[in-house]
């Protein structure tokens, strides 16, 4: 089967986590849900074995990433990347890039329209193809993530959602991966 290159693959694919953090999250709009669904793209990433970018923006001012986050990021090896830059696409994350070779970013995080809006501008301008999953994004203002939405969906991003990623991954029912997709999904 000959693969569409604006389709999602497992080969192809990695999860990008962008700046959870202790002292941002709680000023985000709907953060509760945001959270939720960047948890549910973790525990999805984890079933399909892709791998897994996180940031933090400047740690020492904006504190950790939250405890919900990180209790599934530890425990696949996954170590924050620190900056100071609003970019994600940080000389370490261009690193961990490479190493990986994937093409396809699929993006959660926030603020939608600072740090994840910059990251997946700077993805594109480099070919990379990328996935931002709505529901998994927050700002503070309402506004403003939807503006940056439609700024990232202009510049080429998918703009879908969590749920629409990860059956586009599991790409067909009946097998043992949706088995296990579905455990997490309900």
């Amino acid at each position: 089967m000959i693969e569409h290159p604006d389709k999602l693959s497992t080969k192809d694919a990695l999860l990008f986590v962008i700046d959870l953090q202790e002292k941002l999250l709680p000023a985000i709009h709907d953060a509760d849900a945001v959270t939720e669904a960047c948890r549910l793209m973790i525990r999805a990433a984890g079933v399909f074995e892709l791998p897994m970018l996180l940031t933090e923006q400047y740690p020492k001012g904006l504190g950790p990433t939250v405890p919900p986050i990180m209790e599934l990021l530890e425990p696949a090896g996954v170590k924050p990347i620190e900056k100071v830059l609003f970019t994600g696409y940080t000389p370490e994350v261009r690193q961990a890039l490479q190493s990986a070779s994937r093409n396809q970013i699929v993006v959660v995080g926030i603020e939608s329209h600072v740090c994840v809006q910059q990251t997946v501008l700077d993805l594109l301008r480099v070919d990379y193809k990328v996935w931002v999953c709505a529901d998994a994004v927050g700002s503070r203002k309402p506004h403003d993530r939807d503006v940056s939405l439609d700024r990232m969906r202009q510049a080429g991003a998918f703009v879908t959602t969590t749920e629409s990623v990860i059956f586009e991954l599991t790409r067909q029912a009946g097998t043992d991966l949706f088995k296990k997709v579905l455990k997490i999904i309900k």
